[in-house]
């Protein structure tokens, strides 16, 4: 099963940029919105076997002393042709979640670049839809062990969830 910890925006930071993307000249086809998430650490193909072992280990993450305040704002892309990824950027500070979930996995802790990923498209509307964008702030009060069924057509499925 392929895995990854997320942060799932509430539906109030989503809804403000769905509309923000929506709300102009046609842009192409947009990510499901309920699929919009910030990924913590990406875990790959995992053995089903291994799922209560990630759990217990995620279980060790402590429980921040501050949650973290997050908004989504502006953005950029990735990659070329196709596979261009266009994301939203996020602003607030989420490397003490990212070091504490990496450290309980027993990762290599990588650079955290948090981002939310929008569309797969080419050329620059959704880019420009957003250049200057501000949304709506909101505490993250949680993370998520999740599965994605990407080689069987997508969607995903919440395994777990975890107090920040």
């Amino acid at each position: 099963m392929r895995l990854f910890v997320a942060v799932f925006p509430p539906e109030e930071a989503r809804s403000d940029l769905q509309r923000r993307l929506t709300g102009g000249p046609r842009i192409g086809r947009l990510t499901p919105v309920d699929r919009w998430h910030i990924t913590l650490h990406f875990l790959g193909e995992v053995a089903d076997e291994r799922q209560a072992e990630l759990e217990n280990a995620l279980d060790a993450v402590p429980v921040q002393v501050e949650r973290p305040r997050l908004r989504l704002a502006g953005g950029g892309s990735f990659g070329k042709g196709r596979s261009t990824a266009v994301w939203a950027g996020v602003q607030g500070d989420l490397d003490a979640l990212h070091d504490a979930v990496t450290d309980a996995l027993g990762a290599d802790r990588t650079p955290l670049t948090p981002h939310l990923t929008v569309a797969y498209a080419r050329g620059n509307a959704i880019r420009e839809a957003l250049d200057g964008y501000l949304g709506p702030e909101w505490t993250a009060d949680e993370f998520v062990l999740v599965r994605s069924h990407y080689g069987q057509g997508g969607g995903y499925d919440n395994l777990r969830a975890w107090p920040v």
